[in-house]
């Protein structure tokens, strides 16, 4: 029989077997386009040109192009729109933000000595936004075969009931299998196949064979963020040298959640589950490291080479996560009161690291004179390396990843033109996906346009940038793994101030 618990009060505990999957590395592998609005509008082809805050987080040699002093800061809207498809029935969600997008200055030493081959150095601080983490999904649909008890029955199976129906374990102090097998069985959505054997590890679904309806809500808010400490060079006014130390940082929330109800007609005095709402809050917070080279040639006063290279980034990351489940059942005779398991308990994780993949950018620009340019950067990033550790505890996950990810290629062109005073802008980039089936995540494409004018000592810049993105967005890791198909589009419209010094 089984035996109901009640939390009143809020606590805390730990526990060693964490659910982190390819999804949540990915949030941390993958960066926006952001930046200066200047950067922005050029869809970021910028490796060779340097001379723009944002410049510096693709080529570190960037910041000594700059002819003065500078201070500046960007602001930012982020809107996202994801239509979604699961089963054939269409959804839509928008969602939007404010916020800072860069801010940074740079300072230039001019070298006196003349004799010196070593004629200017550059240094510079910059802020970045790389990835922008609000977003809104919603989904809903009718699964024809698979329900939510599925997913607690691939977690419940191996598990003895005496930990499942509460006997000999506290719900903090279970590993996260356990507590996913405790509220299913808790909530009768599973059924043990032997309720009198406190060993008994096999377990049943309770929900009928029928059609789900099935909706799904996921919203989250958050960011990663970037500072960058940048050094840089020019020797014989040819060949631009530069580093950068990145101290990473993130702090994510994201709420879901997920309501499935049946068509089952019952005419037994069988209880079974009628409907089902399963809550999530998960918080993700912590901090990282990376390092970053790279050179500018001027092979001519016209055109320009660069080279750069990212290291992975290393972060140490933290998982919070607080879980409970309602559930209605029914029979012949009608509905039973609902069944709400709430252990009122924020699971505090132990501290993880993950290993993003590091990446190599080749590139090249002309040079106009002072009427314009254009520019090319081509990015190569292997999304195969990304890793989770300590690696006896993420086996499985990592070894999934370095299948089923893969090397990307990503392109981005910019151009610019000038007309007295005025800088007209655009770009084009696309970004192929870093799935090797090309459809868990798709590639991506976008392009932008924007304006600047230069008022001496200062500048406003204006951008606008449109991207593209389909994806598969599935509820849960295992067991419950259907996916709704999401057709992501996201505007970004960024202004920058600049100041000279």
């Amino acid at each position: 029989m089984k035996k109901i618990f009640g939390f009143f009060m809020a606590s805390f505990a730990m526990t060693t077997i964490q659910a982190q999957d390819i999804n949540d590395a990915m949030r941390y592998a993958q960066d926006n386009q952001t930046g200066t609005a200047r950067f922005s509008a050029m869809s970021g082809a910028f490796g060779a040109l340097g001379g723009d805050f944002s410049s510096i987080s693709v080529n570190p040699a960037g910041s000594s192009v700059f002819a003065n002093n500078q201070v500046g800061a960007t602001l930012g809207v982020f809107s996202t729109k994801n239509n979604s498809n699961y089963f054939g029935t269409n959804s839509s969600e928008n969602d939007s933000k404010f916020d800072l997008s860069q801010a940074g200055g740079v300072y230039i030493f001019e070298n006196e000595d003349h004799k010196s081959d070593w004629k200017k150095f550059a240094l510079a601080l910059n802020y970045e936004n790389t990835k922008n983490l609000d977003n809104s999904i919603y989904s809903a649909g009718i699964n024809p075969t698979n329900s939510l008890a599925n997913y607690f029955l691939s977690y419940a199976n191996g598990v003895p009931l005496s930990v499942a129906d509460g006997t000999d374990y506290y719900f903090g102090n279970m590993f996260f299998n356990e507590q996913q097998a405790y509220l299913g069985y808790q909530s009768y959505m599973i059924n043990s196949t032997d309720d009198t054997n406190p060993n008994n590890t096999a377990y049943t679904s309770n929900v009928p064979v029928a059609n789900y309806f099935q909706e799904s809500l996921i919203e989250s808010r958050g960011y990663n963020g970037k500072l960058s400490f940048n050094a840089s060079t020019v020797y014989k006014d040819k060949l631009m040298i530069g580093i950068n130390l990145n101290s990473h940082f993130t702090d994510y929330r994201q709420s879901s959640t997920f309501y499935e109800e049946n068509d089952y007609n019952n005419t037994t005095t069988t209880d079974v589950i009628n409907r089902v709402r399963f809550n999530n809050e998960l918080y993700t917070y912590g901090n990282g490291f990376s390092f970053q080279v790279g050179t500018i040639y001027k092979a001519t006063k016209e055109f320009r080479l660069g080279l750069a290279y990212q290291s992975p980034t290393w972060y140490r990351l933290n998982d919070e996560l607080t879980q409970n489940i309602s559930s209605v059942r029914g029979n012949v005779d009608g509905e039973l009161p609902a069944q709400i398991v709430d252990p009122q308990l924020t699971m505090v994780y132990d501290a993880y690291r993950l290993q993003t993949p590091g990446k190599w950018t080749g590139s090249l620009a002309y040079v106009f004179g002072k009427r314009g340019l254009i520019s090319f950067d081509y990015t190569l990033k292997d999304y195969s390396n990304t890793k989770f550790q300590p690696k006896t505890d993420f086996t499985a996950t990592n070894n999934l990843m370095s299948n089923v990810l893969t090397a990307t290629n990503e392109f981005r062109i910019g151009a610019e033109y000038k007309i007295e005073k005025f800088s007209l802008r655009g770009g084009y980039r696309f970004e192929e996906s870093p799935y090797k089936n090309g459809k868990t995540i798709g590639d991506l494409t976008g392009y932008s346009t924007g304006i600047g004018y230069n008022f001496g000592e200062f500048k406003i810049d204006l951008a606008y940038a449109f991207s593209q993105r389909d994806y598969q967005q599935r509820f849960f890791s295992q067991g419950l793994t259907d996916a709704a198909n999401v057709k992501a589009k996201n505007n970004n419209v960024n202004v920058t101030v600049l100041f000279e010094l």
